[in-house]
């Protein structure tokens, strides 16, 4: 009898160390980011049930793929499946998808153009498949942004209070010597249309948001300063809306986090309803071997509990840069107001 209250008590020992150091997962705790793509850039996922779905830009020409998992550290490991492809290059220059489901139906946002960047348009796929995964995808077409020269890119949509808007990177006018990449938001009619006026919200006025030219000297062909990839969402208590961007080039060692913030109830096609931190929000801590971290993703855990962040940073070795990498890393909240931590 005592022999099986010491092996009970045994049991009762390792079961309460097994719970308090975890399941031995991948899935990141506070501050310990873990990879999630070694090559990867404009991470977007949404969790629909039990399942995660990721998008980033194919490598393949003209592709659209989205890859699937029921835990987000091991998106990375799945296999993508091929969604959507252009017909004869009809479209080109495809970056940044997102998939998104609006009223039932699913929608990828994405850009693309004519082989001249300069004509960069926003366009829609819709797919009324239960499953995104199916290849039952119909082209909406382009979502007409701004009537004159129509340039838009890294669309995103949020809802809030009903209502439905769309966030993207654009130009105020086209440019000529210099380009000035600005966060537009708008309210739209249904997910292909518009139905207010575009209302520009940030332009790049820091210092920090203006970095085209890096150390070495290399920099673009002309100055661009940018405010780029906004990513819009709530806070968990539903009283802010906060969009995230993407601030300096993203071809520098410079490229950075911004964030604006707005309360749910205001009108949010008033400028005057957001307020812009005047300090990126995501910086590399002490030790950190990565630099540049910018276009984050923000999903519940798998618990709904906790809210965890996917991110592009970049990697180097030495002073060189050697690639893009997505992350994921838990974050916490604070007045309403998400932070961070150190990449």
């Amino acid at each position: 009898m005592r022999n099986y209250i010491y092996i009970l008590i045994l049991h009762l020992i390792v079961l309460l160390l097994a719970v308090s150091c975890g399941d031995g997962s991948d899935t990141p705790r506070a501050d310990e980011p873990v990879e999630v793509f070694a090559n990867g850039s404009y991470p977007f996922a949404v969790k629909d049930g039990d399942t995660y779905y990721y998008t980033m830009p194919d490598l393949r020409r003209g592709h659209i793929s989205i890859y699937s998992a029921t835990s987000p550290e091991n998106l990375g490991k799945a296999s993508p499946v091929t969604v959507w492809e252009t017909d004869d290059n009809e479209l080109q220059n495809i970056w940044s998808p997102e998939l998104h489901k609006i009223d039932g139906k699913w929608y990828i946002y994405f850009e693309a153009d004519n082989g001249n960047t300069d004509n960069h348009h926003i366009y829609l796929l819709e797919n009324e498949s239960e499953n995104p995964l199916t290849r039952h995808w119909t082209l909406r077409g382009p979502v007409i942004v701004n009537e004159e020269w129509n340039y838009g890119i890294h669309p995103s949509v949020f809802t809030v209070n009903g209502r439905l808007y769309m966030t993207w990177s654009g130009w105020e006018r086209r440019r000529t010597e210099a380009e000035t990449q600005c966060i537009f938001i708008a309210e739209m009619e249904n997910p292909w249309t518009l139905k207010s006026e575009r209302v520009l919200i940030s332009r790049p006025e820091y210092e920090w948001e203006r970095q085209w030219i890096n150390p070495d000297g290399s920099c673009s062909a002309y100055p661009i300063f940018v405010n780029e990839n906004p990513q819009p969402y709530l806070s968990p208590d539903g009283s802010k809306v906060i969009i995230n961007y993407s601030a300096s080039g993203i071809w520098t060692v410079y490229s950075a986090l911004g964030m604006l913030s707005a309360p749910a109830t205001a009108d949010l096609l008033d400028p005057a309803s957001w307020t812009k931190s005047s300090e990126p929000v995501f910086l590399a801590g002490p030790d950190s071997q990565y630099g540049g971290a910018s276009n984050i993703s923000l999903i519940p855990s798998p618990d709904g509990r906790e809210t965890l962040m996917l991110y592009q940073v970049k990697q180097y070795s030495g002073s060189a840069n050697t690639g893009n990498t997505v992350m994921l890393k838990k974050i916490t909240w604070q007045n309403s107001i998400p932070n961070f931590g150190n990449y």
